[in-house]
């Protein structure tokens, strides 16, 4: 397999690529300097205007991204200001990978190559090289800085990559500097945005859709977007910093994550884009995955949030012995594969959040006794789900890392859910900054010594990073379920789950923990899910993460049918495809089982209700199979009658559609099973 860092950029090669371009006013052919896609759909062009380097980017003849300008500022020197281009490159790849969990089972990555070398034309001389790669589905680029004469490190200042979008689109955004990235993805017009964090959804028109992200974020800081100008829609990078001011500290020479385009025709296909994926080093332990379990489970949780239970000691806590086995139990009984207990360890009383070393990750309060629970939950084939809550205190976590992951090497626990809730990480630093990138990174590598998989909330935006180390099963990011509990706005509104999958799901997995069935809310009245109940269920297969919670207590799924949904639903898949999708109204997505031949299908709606007719064509032809449908029932609304959920049975196949009524915030989600031969 090529080495994908690119170490290898003085070869020249000329590769003519096979593409279907018949449509189209590309060349299929790299040459110069100009890229293009396999199809030969997309066209990068790169060009030098008086010292500064930029590049284009067409589709089909049509101008995607305008004219872009690429720079970097260092405390030692620049680039791109008085470029001279050297020397272009040419290369073409083609693979494809198979996945340890995911949304497909196998992954092609096809794109063609250009490495462009550069040499500041003034007194510095500095020599470098920016590597472009264009797929089907949009681009990528780096910056790649060898070793200089004379410079021992190297202090990135600022970055200035940029992203001409097309004038009058509509940008769904969040604010770069909201904690945690919890907050609503709202459209505007790209023109009137402020410094916002990627990933950055673009709607162009009905047929051109964009995505601005990164990938391969590893040991840097975390691309956020504003405007070079007010009011222009030329967006460029804007690094988060470290608390003295510089952006990046690197050392004799830099090589930056990728900058990425997704470009496609509709959200559907903007969905189901694996560029950022495809731009990510290869797994790690390739040899070495077989105890990387994706699953769901259950957790005492939402009780915490309901005030039924407390996190601390006190007569509500939720952690104790006698309420884990009870929770272990119902896990057991309903095939569930972990149980997350969280508040069992030492360090939750006090105002843990201003002093965050108070938390033990190894002793339990008296209360929980952790060896016996464990063994437990081992007899009833469930994993007991640590949690290490660090209140942002990084350092404390680290000098404990390899002592808490040995115990739960030891104990059978083969998860962890870590959190940061703490607007700065050791009470001084941004947590997508570049020392909260390293801590991340340092989590993951620790915690697979050990073989420990990662759920990581408030983190930093995901860029792929699962693919070169597959324990990073899911993370946080996002304004999830437990808004629906505590938040004063009355929770999340119906159209936050169908914006969710084209903004921030195009980042990678997201923890939002669906499933929540009891809308009583004694701890804050008026908030509550602003969904019917089988949109909860519908959320299992469209919000997609590997590692999923059913959130809500266990005693408020007792009696309720349509839980079977739940229980059955995987989490990991062969094949995905999305039928239907429009940003911010309505979703419907089919995921096919990995390991077996059934199909689960969530279909969602915002604000309005819908009638839509489900085309199977994806299922294989020939095959005649049972839909065992959960929909909404008789008289469903969010607001006005949430809980009826009608449960249906009928015979498909491939030729088959299935009309779904959905209710407002509303939902359907279907089983499709092979008939016995």
């Amino acid at each position: 397999m090529r080495n994908s860092k690119l170490n290898s950029i003085t070869m020249a090669i000329a590769i003519a690529v096979a593409g279907s371009a018949a449509t189209c006013a590309c060349s299929s052919v790299n040459a110069g300097n100009e890229t293009v896609s396999p199809d030969g759909k997309l066209r990068l062009t790169l060009g030098v205007d008086s010292g500064r380097v930029f590049y284009t980017v067409d589709r089909c003849g049509t101008t995607v991204i305008d004219t872009s300008y690429l720079a970097m500022e260092m405390r030692q020197f620049s680039i791109g200001h008085n470029a001279k281009l050297t020397a272009t490159h040419h290369d073409t790849f083609d693979e494809t990978w198979q996945t340890v969990w995911g949304e497909e089972s196998s992954i092609r990555n096809h794109y063609n190559e250009m490495v462009a070398d550069f040499v500041e034309n003034d007194s510095s001389k500095v020599k470098y090289s920016i590597a472009f790669r264009v797929f089907d589905d949009g681009i990528g680029f780096r910056y790649i800085i060898p070793q200089q004469d004379g410079v021992d490190s190297i202090v990135v200042m600022d970055e200035i990559s940029q992203f001409n979008l097309p004038k009058e689109s509509t940008a769904w955004s969040i604010p770069w500097n909201h904690e945690f990235y919890e907050h609503l993805w709202k459209p505007s017009r790209v023109n009137c945005l402020d410094t916002v964090s990627s990933p950055l959804t673009v709607m162009v028109n009905d047929s051109l859709y964009l995505a601005v992200h990164e990938a391969a974020l590893t040991d840097y800081a975390k691309m956020n977007l504003h405007p070079a100008e007010k009011g222009s829609s030329r967006l460029q990078s804007w690094l988060t910093p470290w608390s003295t001011g510089e952006k990046v500290r690197a050392g004799r020479e830099l090589i930056t994550p990728w900058r990425t385009i997704i470009i496609a025709s509709s959200p559907s296909d903007m969905m189901l884009s694996r560029l950022m994926l495809n731009l990510n080093e290869p797994c790690q332990w390739e040899d070495d995955t077989d105890w990387i379990e994706p699953g769901r489970y259950i957790g005492i949780w939402w009780g915490m949030h309901m005030k039924d239970y407390t996190w601390e000691q006190g007569p509500k806590h939720g952690a104790t012995t006698e309420n884990t086995m009870r929770y272990i139990d119902f896990a057991a009984e309903n095939g569930f594969q972990g149980m997350l207990v969280e508040g069992w360890n030492k360090g939750w009383d006090g105002d843990w959040s201003a002093n965050g070393y108070q938390f033990s990750f190894t002793e339990p309060y008296p209360d929980y006794d952790l060896e016996a629970l464990a063994a437990y939950a081992r007899k009833k084939g469930v994993r007991l789900i640590a949690h290490h809550e660090t209140g942002g205190w990084a350092t404390n976590y680290e000098n404990q890392m390899d002592s808490a992951f040995a115990l739960c090497e030891r104990l059978g626990i083969n998860a962890a859910k870590t959190g940061y809730v703490n607007p700065l990480i050791d009470g001084r630093e941004l947590h997508d900054s570049q020392y909260g990138v390293r801590h991340y990174r340092k989590v993951l590598e620790s915690a697979a010594r050990y073989h420990v998989m990662i759920d990581n909330h408030e983190p930093v935006m995901p860029t792929g990073l699962q693919r070169t180390l597959p324990n990073l099963m899911t993370q946080e990011g996002v304004r999830g379920q437990e808004y629906d509990a505590w938040s004063k706005d009355g929770g999340n509104p119906p159209e936050h789950t169908v914006t969710l999958p084209f903004t921030r799901g195009l980042a990678g997995p997201m923890d939002f923990t669906p499933g929540t069935f009891n809308y009583e809310n004694r701890a804050c009245p008026g908030t509550r899910p602003n969904t019917t109940i089988a949109k909860q269920l519908a959320m299992g297969v469209v919000l997609y993460s590997p590692l999923q919670m059913a959130s809500d207590m266990i005693e408020n799924y007792t009696g309720r049918p349509e839980f079977e949904f739940i229980k059955r639903c995987p989490t990991t898949w062969e094949k995905t495809v999305v039928p239907e999708a429009r940003i911010g109204e309505y979703i419907t997505v089919a995921r096919k089982e990995r390991g077996g031949n059934s199909w689960y299908v969530g279909a969602m709606t915002g604000r309005d209700s819908r009638q839509t007719n489900l085309r199977l064509d994806f299922l294989t032809p020939g095959v005649e199979y049972t839909a065992r449908i959960f929909a909404d029932g008789k008289g469903a609304d969010w607001q006005s009658n949430p809980y009826p959920v009608e449960i249906s049975e009928t015979d498909v196949n491939s030729t088959s559609i299935i009309s779904l009524n959905l209710a407002r915030s509303g939902g359907a989600a279907i089983i499709i099973t092979p008939k016995e031969l």
